[in-house]
C-alpha cells in the first residue's frame, strides 16, 4: 500500500575531462546536496545517479536507491575523463527511468519525478540520440507525467541548448566554475528540490536570489 507522497530524483552527472578542475568541488557539492535531502525523508525519496563520458556513456552508480542508503561521492567514484555524450546520457536516462517505473507496482511508483542534469559543457559526441528525439521525450514527460527537468551548467551555450531541448527557463541555471559557484548551485538545487518534495512549490525552479549568487547568470542572454 502507498504510504504518502513518494519522490524520485535522478541525477545525470557529467564526469568528462573538463570537470577535472572542479572535481573536488563537485564531490563536495553533491555530498552536501545528499546530506540535506537525507535530513527529511518522510516522503520515501529514492535516488538514481548516473555518470557519463565517452569511455562509459552511461554508468549507473545508484539505481532507485532509498536516499538514506546512498553513499557519498569520492575521488575514487568520480573520475573526470574523455568527452561529452550529453544527448545519449539524457536519452538513456529518460528511457531507463520510464522502464523502471512501468515495471513497478502502481503503489510503489513515486508521485513526483525530478531529473537533474549537471554539466560544464555542450554535447559533442553522442552516437545514439539526436536533438529532436530528446526534445520530444522531454516534452512528453513534462506534459503527460509532470516530470521536473532541471539543468545546471557552467557553459552558457549549454544553457541555451537546454532551452532548445525543452527545459523550462526557470529550471535552468548557469553556475560559476569555481568552488563558491558550485557550492551555491548545489545548495540552490537542494532547497528547490526540498520545497517540491514538501509540496511548498509546484515545480523545481531557481529564484532570483539563487541567480544573484552566480556571476554567470548575469551573462545569460
Amino acid at each position: 500500500m502507498s504510504t504518502g507522497t513518494k519522490t524520485h530524483i535522478s541525477i545525470i552527472l557529467d564526469r568528462t575531462g573538463s570537470m577535472e578542475s572542479i572535481r573536488d568541488d563537485v564531490i563536495g557539492g553533491f555530498n552536501a546536496f545528499l546530506a540535506e535531502q537525507k535530513k527529511d525523508n518522510k516522503d520515501q525519496t529514492t535516488l538514481t545517479l548516473v555518470q557519463f563520458d565517452t569511455q562509459n556513456p552511461y554508468e549507473v552508480i545508484h539505481s532507485f536507491k532509498p536516499i538514506e542508503k546512498v553513499k557519498k561521492l569520492t575521488r575514487e567514484t568520480y573520475v573526470p575523463r574523455a568527452m561529452t555524450p550529453l544527448l545519449d546520457a539524457m536519452g538513456r536516462g529518460i528511457n531507463d527511468l520510464e522502464k523502471t517505473l512501468s515495471d513497478m507496482k502502481e503503489d510503489d511508483r513515486p508521485d513526483k519525478v525530478v531529473m537533474v542534469v549537471i554539466t560544464d559543457g555542450q554535447e559533442n559526441s553522442s552516437q545514439e540520440f539526436r536533438k529532436d528525439q530528446i526534445v520530444k521525450m522531454i516534452k512528453e514527460k513534462q506534459k503527460k507525467n509532470d516530470w521536473q527537468f532541471v539543468f545546471l551548467s557552467a557553459d552558457l551555450d549549454a544553457i541555451q541548448d537546454a532551452g532548445d531541448y525543452g527545459f523550462h527557463q526557470a529550471s535552468t541555471m548557469a553556475f560559476d566554475k569555481d568552488g563558491v559557484g558550485i557550492s551555491n548551485a548545489f545548495l540552490s538545487l537542494s532547497e528547490s528540490v526540498m520545497r517540491y518534495r514538501k509540496n511548498k512549490s509546484g515545480n523545481v525552479s531557481f529564484s532570483e536570489d539563487d541567480r544573484r549568487k552566480q556571476k554567470s547568470e548575469k551573462k545569460r542572454k
